[in-house]
């Protein structure tokens, strides 16, 4: 693995990080043994980034970093998130009405929680993990840069913020000389391009790193589903649901197309679609480095792979034009008048 800067700052980190939401997920994840693996062999192939959150697995997942870290947590740039409830399952009630939000109140809390569980006394990179509209933004802020300010944290960032919310953060934090954002932990992959349409242009002003997560769109782009949708055993979409929005969002007409012509690709280049959909993403604007989440050694190994990916001109043009995400108003309108090219 190769090295890129962490936004605007001067902290180095892999191009490839480790994503940790599948470590101790009893329902799809993989358990604390085979989590430790995957963490082992990844510092052994010279990674140096790791990122979690306090709600992946009701905490587990930060204990089993915390664990594996110890003797090591000098050389480690460790990243993780506050904003959602840590309850048994993803998606119930908070406790109460305070166990929830990024107010000052539950991120304190939410941060020291954090520490506990990572056997840390600071994280260098802490994300506001969704943006809370019932909170004033100039609370959350306020309270980021407080915890820079006491060394709790050295860099904050934010995750799954709409264009306008990043530029009003960047502004307020000028304006008060508040701690920036230096990073946004996007959705971003060859299944969805969405945050192209504004998010991209927004983090190239301010220099804020992206750090793309699902690269692999859900598994989609490994080419393991079938037209009819099903999944192998133990997918997060192993089987059919009508219901389930998310699952839609990916498991769908389009991305099989997308799937197909990346597998068309690998075999061609003798690698994995998965591989290709990674390094896809390490070729765009504005990556600081690509969250991966391996659940074994094997995964892992693939998804190194990428690294050392170079895309014949013909092939990477072909990938890129199929899966352009759909433009809306006033995109589309100005992208069509531009005075140059865009890079859709």
């Amino acid at each position: 693995m190769k090295t890129r800067k962490l936004g605007n700052s001067g902290l180095i980190v892999s191009e490839l990080c480790l994503g940790t939401m599948n470590f101790g997920m009893a329902d799809w994840g993989i358990d604390a043994a085979a989590s430790r693996k995957v963490i082992d062999a990844y510092l052994d192939a010279g990674g140096n980034f790791i990122d979690t959150a306090d709600v992946y697995s009701a905490g587990e997942s930060e204990r089993i970093c915390g664990e594996a870290l110890k003797g090591k947590r000098d050389s480690v740039v460790v990243a993780t998130k506050g904003h959602f409830p840590v309850v048994p399952v993803f998606g119930e009630p908070p406790k109460h009405a305070n166990a929830f939000g990024s107010t000052r109140r539950h991120l304190t809390a939410a941060l020291e929680d954090s520490l506990r569980r990572l056997q840390t006394d600071y994280i260098d990179l802490y994300q506001v993990h969704c943006w809370d509209a019932h909170t004033p933004i100039e609370e959350t802020l306020s309270t980021l840069d407080s915890f820079v300010r006491t060394g709790k944290v050295r860099y904050v960032g934010l995750s799954n913020f709409d264009a306008w919310q990043i530029v009003e953060a960047r502004q307020l934090c000028m304006r008060h000389g508040w701690e920036p954002f230096i990073t946004a932990q996007m959705q971003y992959s060859l299944a969805c391009r969405d945050i192209e349409r504004s998010i991209v242009d927004v983090c190239e002003r301010y220099h804020i790193g992206l750090l793309p997560w699902s690269p692999l769109g859900g598994g989609i782009l490994t080419g393991k589903y079938s037209r009819e949708g099903k999944g192998p055993d133990g997918a997060r979409f192993e089987a059919v649901d009508e219901d389930n929005e998310w699952r839609k969002a990916f498991v769908n007409e389009r991305n099989f197309d997308i799937a197909e012509k990346l597998t068309e690709i690998a075999r061609k280049m003798e690698t994995a679609p998965a591989t290709l959909a990674i390094a896809w993403i390490l070729q765009r604007p504005m990556i600081s480095s690509v969250i991966i989440g391996p659940k074994s050694v094997d995964q892992l190994h693939d998804n190194l792979a990428a690294c050392d990916i170079q895309f014949a001109e013909k092939d990477l043009n072909d990938i890129t034009r199929l899966s352009r995400p759909r433009l809306g108003y006033p995109e589309k309108f100005i992208m069509h008048n531009a005075r140059n090219s865009m890079r859709f």
